[in-house]
């Protein structure tokens, strides 16, 4: 859940020019996560946001570059060098990778830990996720995608 959170919390600010913890936990809340102050506070220490002049000429949250330590960075980056596309068949996530990087982003993908995913497995090139159901399936491409547009 954390690792969704914080993946949200990327986008978000990638999207928005979010000024405030109070406004990134609305924008968090209509995304449909339930947060705290206090858990927006720890994301944002944690993944060691900081704020910038944004183009509107009010601060904004934003990801320093040498975040190299983030888990959550780390996760991101690993898919968007690694997939070229998502599709589901029934409650099968497919996840097709560049050649030879399935295997890294299966490993991310199991360490996410995300509920909805029961397993994965992983060729050269491409990932089959088991998940719990059609429905689940489509929620997780969606996530993933959303993960992946951030940059």
């Amino acid at each position: 859940m954390k690792l969704e959170r914080q993946a949200e919390i990327l986008s978000l600010i990638h999207k928005y020019e979010i000024a405030t913890q109070e406004e990134l936990a609305a924008r968090l809340v209509e995304s449909g996560f339930e947060v705290t102050q206090a858990t927006v506070s720890r994301d944002i220490r944690e993944m060691k946001l900081t704020k910038v002049m944004g183009e509107s000429g009010r601060l904004r949250y934003t990801l320093l570059q040498n975040q190299a330590k983030d888990t959550a960075g780390k996760y991101v980056r690993v898919l968007r060098d690694a997939v070229t596309s998502l599709d589901t068949a029934d409650n099968l996530l497919v996840v097709h990778t560049a050649p030879g990087m399935a295997m890294a982003a299966a490993a991310v993908i199991d360490e996410m830990k995300w509920g909805e995913i029961v397993g994965c497995i992983a060729g050269d090139n491409t990932i089959f996720c088991a998940v719990r159901s059609r429905e689940e399936a489509l929620q997780v491409k969606d996530k993933l995608k959303k993960m992946l547009e951030m940059f």
